[in-house]
């Protein structure tokens, strides 16, 4: 069975207005209810999402870390932000050559007086480390390191992902022919 994490990650609460519109997005209702159909059975996620939200993404990562059966995640053309800790859950990742996957700090929007500032600073670097979380399960790298990767907002392709530990596999690798001339 194929799960698809295509176009924005959203809240369960927002998705009835990307399906009003006829946007393709993802939230954790619609992945939740494709695990329970798929009871069991081997899924592959398939990725292409720039991200959206932080806490979406984590119930999506979540919900297929804990699903019973086999996962294998694709990413076939982005995954960024918060699709890319999606991607971690994975028990194998593959990725596309021509694909890359983004990591980067959290971000938001705050309105308020200099308290109201560092309550949100403190709440972003929070949610930093717990994102984090997923990415050192994934490579087996230092919470440092990883924050590090973070703070730099970090774009990999296929072969810097499967280097550093993101990926365990490059799509289509084993068939590299060689041209005739």
């Amino acid at each position: 069975m194929k799960i698809n994490i295509k176009g924005p990650i959203v809240s369960n609460s927002d998705a009835w207005i990307y399906e009003w519109f006829g946007i393709e997005a993802t939230s954790p209702n619609m992945v939740s209810k494709a695990l329970e159909k798929a009871n069991g059975e081997d899924i592959e996620v398939e990725i292409n999402s720039g991200g959206g939200s932080v806490f979406a993404g984590s119930e999506i990562y979540t919900a297929i870390k804990s699903y019973k059966g086999n996962v294998v995640v694709k990413i076939v053309g982005l995954a960024a932000s918060a699709a890319s800790v999606i991607a971690m859950a994975g028990k194998r990742v593959i990725m596309s050559p021509t694909a890359q996957i983004m990591i980067h700090n959290v971000s938001s929007r705050a309105s308020g007086d200099y308290r109201d500032m560092e309550h949100t600073a403190e709440v972003l670097r929070n949610a930093n480390d717990t994102i984090a979380n997923a990415y050192r399960i994934k490579t087996g790298k230092t919470q440092e390191e990883l924050l590090a990767l973070m703070d730099k907002e970090t774009w990999m392709t296929a072969e810097k992902a499967k280097e550093l530990g993101f990926i365990d596999e490059i799509m289509f690798e084993n068939d590299l022919q060689l041209v005739a001339s």
